[in-house]
């Protein structure tokens, strides 16, 4: 048999005994309007993560990966002269940044779909904070699979002969 336990008390100040309980703050109902302020601080994190995106690309198009010295090699096409999936990222948002969608598909495609990618579940992100939802995409084992099987086909197909128009 199970003792009979006491309901719990909140945490926070008690009152002094034989007075009343001061009033709480109602919490704002599901239905309730909210301010523009708590809409700015919804979405605070979708918006830090834009302006680290915009950051790292607005540095990628003021310095010019096509000119050598100014970022490191891709090791592995330094060591094996194997293209990974990544090869020509760099100079793709260079291109992209400047307005070459042409050029930026020619540096890596994949990279190109990657940033488009990112663009769309940003938006919903976004549009899920502002709205007061949580943004918690499900990814299941498939797609999982899916995306490490493009990624590897990609930099497999981008080695072969038939393959070297995904060389950057």
């Amino acid at each position: 048999m199970h003792p009979v336990r006491a309901p719990r008390t909140p945490p926070g100040p008690r009152p002094a005994p034989g007075l009343p309980a001061a009033p709480t703050p109602a919490a704002p109902s599901s239905g309730a309007p909210w301010s523009a302020a708590h809409a700015l601080r919804r979405a605070a994190v979708p918006a830090a993560v834009l302006g680290g995106a915009a950051a790292a690309f607005a540095y990628v198009a003021a310095v010019d990966p096509n000119v050598p010295g100014h970022y490191p090699a891709c090791p592995l096409l330094t060591y094996t002269g194997l293209y990974c999936p990544g090869c020509g990222g760099l100079r793709c948002a260079h291109a992209l940044a400047h307005g070459r969608l042409g050029t930026a598909l020619g540096d890596n495609a994949l990279a190109v779909a990657g940033f488009a990618f990112f663009a769309v579940v940003w938006t919903a992100w976004c549009a899920a904070a502002l709205r007061g939802r949580t943004f918690a995409p499900s990814l299941t084992r498939a797609h999982r699979w899916a995306f490490w099987t493009l990624l590897i086909a990609f930099g497999v197909v981008r080695n072969l002969p038939f393959g070297r128009a995904l060389v950057p």
